[in-house]
């Protein structure tokens, strides 16, 4: 589906990485894998405690087929050897550090060295141009800059592209508007929530951008949903393209839309192996199943990751894209195991909740989920937000609507509340869907 303005032109930041040959391809896999391996190996004691466990080797890596050999890695190690046990370099060789925000734990150090960054950025400028940013555009970036690797990370690869960045950050929306019209930006980069925040601002101060250059909205940070698709795209008049990374792996950069596919994400298998697994057995999941995505990166110096755990819900696509790039395809993310609640025996993504809920007349795009204890149970709450033109009269009809809904397509039992327009707060990056008050003293 195009925005107003559509996108596809065949371009290609590196034509001769996109389309090799799959042949060529895993034999470049191949090579930068033995490297990577041996440089975890000889240079990061918890790779050599772990293979030693697995008894393995580096040079027990004879084809590709033999990284399912190789010992898991997860969030926890880097947390357990923070901040710098899990780099692979003398700290003298890093240029620079991101770091997660430690919300739900010891926060997760990341590094690079001149070589890093200037492959991410390389990977950036390619991943923007296969989602439809070109050279000489104005590119918006309200991505957050600071420790969370999605702001600098984007501008460096737009820079790369040959954008005119604008970086904005996050936060200050009618700002952020002002300068988008006033630069005559082409292309915003932000999280998804905070793309429908910037919109229904925008249509408050009667600014409609279906009149502006705004082509290309390049979301990612957060799981979203077509229906999210839709809803951006109709606001903003836009092509809404997902991308998809994460700090341990690189940061943005791992794997993005075309606008040609729109159904999957380019994984830059010059650079990362995928995988995957279930998340229970750790076996690798039928081709096309569901599973957790696992990666191994295959060029980072700082800090090499072996079949890192992403905790992340996807499947491999079949067959090719029309774009006729040959990297592997994943579907968008559905959910993170991280996420899934488990609501009186169901298992419930907020993902699957905002599936049911963009779109439904009267609604506007925002929830958040309130879990609470009731005797020894999980109770639910989804709280959603009326439209301005909602008569408060039918939000007792619309309720029912919501509920009977989730009840059908999730399998959960809820109770939903309306709220006023405006009730619900508005994410300025990240959005928070969930409220967990099962451990709160008064409920």
């Amino acid at each position: 589906m195009a925005g107003r303005h559509g996108t596809s032109d065949g371009f290609m930041y590196q034509r001769d990485m996109e389309m090799m040959s799959r042949d060529q391809l895993a034999a470049v896999q191949l090579q930068r894998l033995q490297w990577s391996v041996r440089h975890a190996w000889e240079n990061v004691g918890a790779y050599r405690r772990r293979f030693a466990e697995a008894g393995v080797m580096p040079e027990d890596l004879g084809s590709l087929d033999d990284l399912r050999h190789l010992p898991f890695t997860e969030k926890s190690d880097l947390r357990d050897h923070y901040p710098f046990g899990m780099f692979a370099v003398p700290r003298e060789d890093l240029i620079r550090v991101h770091a997660s925000s430690g919300t739900t734990g010891k926060s997760t150090v990341v590094g690079y060295t001149r070589d890093d960054l200037e492959t991410w950025s390389t990977l950036m400028a390619r991943t923007l141009a296969c989602a439809g940013a070109r050279p000489g555009q104005v590119l918006h970036n309200a991505f957050g800059y600071g420790l969370f690797t999605g702001g600098l990370g984007t501008h460096y690869g737009a820079e790369k592209l040959g954008c005119r960045v604008t970086p904005m950050s996050g936060g200050n929306t009618e700002q952020q508007i002002e300068v988008m019209l006033d630069f005559g930006a082409r292309v915003i980069c932000s999280t998804p929530s905070y793309a429908l925040n910037s919109a229904e601002r925008a249509k408050e101060l009667g600014v409609d951008f279906a009149d502006t250059p705004l082509s290309v909205g390049f979301f990612g940070a957060e799981p979203w949903t077509e229906a999210m698709r839709d809803t951006l795209q109709d606001s903003l008049g836009i092509t809404a393209m997902d991308k998809y990374g994460l700090s341990e792996i690189l940061g943005p950069g791992v794997a993005v839309e075309c606008p040609d596919g729109h159904s999957g994400l380019h994984v830059w298998g010059d650079h990362f192996i995928v995988e995957i697994i279930d998340p229970e057995t750790e076996r690798p999941v039928e081709p096309g199943e569901p599973g957790e995505l696992v990666i191994t990166t295959l060029s980072k110096q700082a800090l090499p990751m072996l079949r890192y755990r992403t905790r992340d819900i996807t499947r491999v696509m079949p067959g090719a894209c029309p774009c006729a790039r040959t990297h592997l395809r994943i579907q968008r993310m559905t959910g993170r195991i991280d996420d899934m609640l488990i609501i009186r025996g169901v298992n419930v993504f907020p993902s699957q909740v905002e599936a049911n809920l963009v779109g439904v007349d009267g609604l506007a795009p925002f929830f958040q989920l309130v879990i609470r204890r009731q005797g020894h149970m999980d109770d639910l709450t989804v709280e959603a937000e009326a439209m301005p033109d909602t008569p408060e009269s039918a939000y007792a009809e619309l309720a029912v609507i919501v509920q009977r809904q989730l009840k059908s397509m999730v399998g959960v039992s809820s109770r939903v509340e309306i709220r006023h327009p405006g009730a619900l707060p508005r994410s300025q990056g990240k959005a928070v869907r969930v409220r967990d008050l099962r451990d709160t003293a008064v409920q």
